[in-house]
Formats: structure tokens, C-alpha cells, sequence
């Protein structure tokens, strides 16, 4: 048996410390990614670190349009985006910036035309498409006809089988439909369809008094052409659902002809003072009362007064505009109004005169009328709620 003598014994040592750190602690500090173990090390302290990560910024809210507690006014003149030489004389006579334009565009002829809702995008207001399912040229051949009586004249240009409501739900527009489905979408800003107005009335070849159309079938073919925009991603849309004005009961009950509020996001409603039954004095609320009364009836939607003017004929049309705004205040539900700048069979225009442009410009001065449309705002689609 071989002694341990102490040099042997200091060679064990040294050999035993050798092993030890071959199989403990070189493993640790060299040899490849495959070496390198990801368990923890047994009390091992947490890491610190040294700068804490930024909180992130809040997102801004969107801004509505209108804002709170203000209602906007639009513009409607004859030519419309074509030429804005009657929208920068309805400016400098009101000596304000209209945040929307309406203009019309029938299916017949027109096609989609971005340049058009650009260049109203571009003056700072929103573009309403008064989108019309006719011929409009057979309204224009009638009232050449200056010996024709005005219902003859609305009798001829509703007679229009082509568009017959019962197409429009079938399907048989559908692929001009997507052309303008597909052009609104590619805009990336929004815009409003105020799509076959005055339907409650017989004057179009979409009202269902007229042209062959029965009842209910308007409300198929609106919900038809919604369904289609939203198919096609067109969500940049505000549905603006707008009856004329109701005077007596030969208008019919305008819940018959609504879609419903999963289809509109605006109503509206057409009226002027000067003119058919109202040619003697009617207020803003004569005029549209009994259509607002019956709304609130069936909707809560925002209402916007889509078309509206003022004739002079008994001298009293800067003193209808006054009563008009000062009116406008006390009905909360009312977002805007839009003024028909145009001289068609009487002038409604407010540059018609001094006194009438005066009254229009103090009227619009008020605060409530003061603010600016931008593509960023999304449409209010409740009252007094953004």
C-alpha cells in the first residue's frame, strides 16, 4: 500500500480542484450557445433596471362633427362643384365659410367623378351627394314646355320606368352601384348621401305614388343600395334619409317610407317659404313642425334641414331668415341647415339683395354657426352625444 506522503497528498488536492472546476464552473463561462443554460442560478438577484419604459401617450379623441352645442350651415347652389363662382358670392354675401356642400348627381348620365368631392373637400366642406335615380334630362325637356301646368310637368318627368324602385332592390343597377361604392371608398375621408329625397311626394320617378312603384318598395331598395356600400367597404358614408316637408295628409305617414336606424344615420327634410302651399307667411316651425313631430315619433337620429330658401315675393325674406335662426336654437336634434343658393323658377338666392344678404350674415354670426369641417371629424350620430 502506497503511503501519503505530504507532497502526494498537495498533488491529490491539486488534482481534486482540477476536476472541480472542469465540471462546475467551466461549463458556465465557455463553450457555445448550446452550453449555455437558461435555468435560473439559486438565489440569484433580480435584475434592475436602469430607466423605467415611457407611459404611452393617450390617443386624442376624435372630434364630431358638428361639435357640441353647434349646428352647421350648407350651401346648395346650381352648378355645384363644377363652378364655384355662385358658392364664393353666397360666402362673401354671408360673410361666412359653409362647412357643407349638397350637390346632384342623376344615374343616367353621371358617373363617379372624385375630382368633384375633392374639390369641395378641399374648401373645407363636407360633400353631400343629392344621388338621384332618374333620367334628368326629361325633366328639363318638360319644363321647356312653358305652357305646361307644374303637375303635368311632375307627371312626365315621374314617369320613368327604367327606374322603377322594384329594379333598384332586384339588383339591376348593381354593378353601377359598386363604381360609385368603390370610388366613395377610395376618398379616405367622409362623405354624406342624401339618396332619393322627397319620396313621401309624386313629383320623382322613386316615390312610390309614381312611375308603377307600390308601397314598401322604397324601403327595399334603399336598404338594397346601403347593403351594397357596406359590402364594398364604403363605410365613409352618412345616410342621409330626407322626405319634403309635410303639409297636409296626402303626404303620407313618413314611417312607411323610413328603412330604419340601422340604415340612416341623418334625417332631413325639404321646405322653402314662398312657394306652393306656402306662398302666404309660414314661420320655420309651421313649415316644419308637424314633419319634425311625426320623426320623433319613430327616430332619435339627428335632423338636418337638407334644402330650404326664401322667396321675397311679399317683401318678408330677411325677415323669415331672422326667425329661422333664432328658431334654430330651441330644436337640439337640428345639426344644420343648407341654403338653396339658386334662381329656379323664383330666386332664393341670398345675394337677391343687400337686405336679405345683411340678415343672413348677422344671423350666421352667432357662435353656434362658427366652427370648421375637417376630413378628420367623424358625422354626429346623436344628439348632444359625440
Amino acid at each position: 500500500m502506497m503511503r501519503l506522503t505530504l507532497p502526494r497528498a498537495l498533488l491529490v488536492a491539486a488534482g481534486a480542484l482540477l476536476l472541480a472546476y472542469a465540471f462546475a464552473i467551466a461549463p458556465t463561462t465557455s463553450g457555445g450557445p448550446e452550453d449555455r443554460r437558461t435555468e435560473p442560478v439559486a438565489n440569484a438577484e433580480p435584475r434592475v433596471v436602469a430607466e423605467s419604459a415611457p407611459s404611452p401617450s393617450p390617443v386624442p379623441a376624435v372630434a364630431v362633427f358638428p361639435p357640441d352645442d353647434k349646428a352647421f350651415v350648407g350651401v346648395m347652389t346650381e352648378k355645384g362643384p363644377h363652378d364655384f363662382a355662385a358658392l364664393d358670392t353666397f360666402t362673401a354675401a354671408a360673410a361666412h365659410q359653409p362647412q357643407v356642400m349638397l350637390f346632384s348627381s342623376g344615374w343616367a348620365t353621371d358617373e363617379f367623378d372624385r375630382t368633384l368631392f375633392d374639390r369641395i373637400s378641399s374648401r373645407g366642406m363636407l360633400p353631400m351627394l343629392g344621388w338621384e335615380p332618374w333620367d334628368y334630362r326629361v325633366d328639363q325637356q318638360a319644363r321647356k314646355q312653358k305652357t305646361l301646368p307644374a303637375r303635368q310637368v311632375d307627371r312626365i318627368r315621374s314617369n320613368q320606368p327604367a327606374y322603377r324602385l322594384s329594379r333598384i332592390a332586384n339588383g339591376d343597377f348593381d354593378s353601377y352601384l359598386r363604381s360609385w361604392a368603390d370610388g366613395i371608398r377610395s376618398l379616405g375621408y367622409p362623405v354624406a348621401i342624401r339618396f332619393a329625397h322627397e319620396m313621401n311626394g309624386d313629383w320623382y320617378p322613386w316615390c312610390e305614388k309614381a312611375n308603377g312603384n307600390r308601397p314598401g318598395d322604397y324601403v327595399k331598395a334603399w336598404r338594397h343600395v346601403h347593403d351594397l356600400f357596406q359590402a364594398a367597404g364604403a363605410t365613409n358614408v352618412t345616410w342621409v334619409w330626407s322626405p319634403n316637408a309635410r303639409w297636409n295628409k296626402s303626404t303620407g305617414h313618413l314611417a312607411d317610407y323610413y328603412p330604419g336606424d340601422d340604415y340612416v344615420d341623418w334625417v332631413g327634410a325639404t321646405g322653402y317659404y314662398g312657394t306652393g302651399v306656402f306662398t302666404n307667411y309660414w314661420s320655420f316651425d309651421e313649415i316644419f313642425g308637424p314633419t319634425m313631430t311625426e320623426l320623433g315619433r319613430f327616430t332619435s337620429k339627428p335632423m338636418v334641414i337638407t334644402e330650404t330658401g326664401a322667396s321675397d315675393a311679399s317683401g318678408r325674406k330677411a325677415e323669415w331668415i331672422r326667425e329661422t335662426f333664432r328658431t334654430l336654437p330651441r330644436h337640439r336634434n337640428i345639426i344644420g341647415l343648407i341654403w338653396f343658393e339658386v334662381d329656379k323658377e323664383l330666386d332664393w338666392r341670398i345675394a337677391s339683395s343687400p337686405a336679405v344678404a345683411a340678415a343672413f350674415a348677422q344671423s350666421v354670426a352667432d357662435p353656434r354657426y362658427r366652427f370648421s369641417w375637417s376630413p378628420e371629424m367623424r358625422p354626429r350620430l346623436d344628439v348632444g352625444h359625440p
